[in-house]
């Protein structure tokens, strides 16, 4: 991978914490839709692009879901920068999103989207003020923090 700039670091983050709100803007569409699957898809792809913004600031960009998950885990969590609630989520609403993107016969009512939903808030609610941090850190100093 080419060597990012701070700013390009900061201005990538930004722009994956903003597809998280759009994904999560198009979880909350789809579930009062009745489009519970959609839901639960778009409620795995709003933290993916929220974890993804944070790892761009620690200069880590995995191509793979379970990258992203042992990334995350790795440089955050093991560092006690995040709390490990943070897997448990990511890794049950990749499970979701799989079970409903490939499996034949899987159902996800209303209730499964809104706890999807809830969740990806909250993983959003603990990775965003971290990454805000960072970028303030960085933003703040010549060299990365991380």
């Amino acid at each position: 991978m080419v060597e990012l700039s701070i700013e390009e670091k900061i201005a990538l983050s930004n722009i994956r914490a903003e597809k998280s709100k759009e994904a999560i803007n198009d979880a909350i569409g789809s579930l009062k839709g009745g489009m519970y699957k959609t839901s639960a898809n778009r409620s795995y792809y709003a933290v993916l692009h929220a974890a993804r913004s944070l790892l761009i600031l620690h200069g880590s960009d995995p191509l793979k879901h379970d990258g992203v998950k042992t990334m995350i885990a790795l440089h955050f969590v093991k560092t006690k920068m995040l709390p490990e609630e943070v897997i448990a989520i990511f890794k049950d609403l990749l499970t979701l999103r799989s079970d409903v993107d490939y499996g034949d016969f899987v159902s996800v009512d209303k209730d499964d989207a809104e706890d999807a939903i809830a969740r990806a808030k909250r993983f959003i609610g603990i990775i965003e003020p971290l990454r805000e941090q960072l970028i303030k850190e960085m933003s703040n100093s010549p060299h990365p923090p991380l």
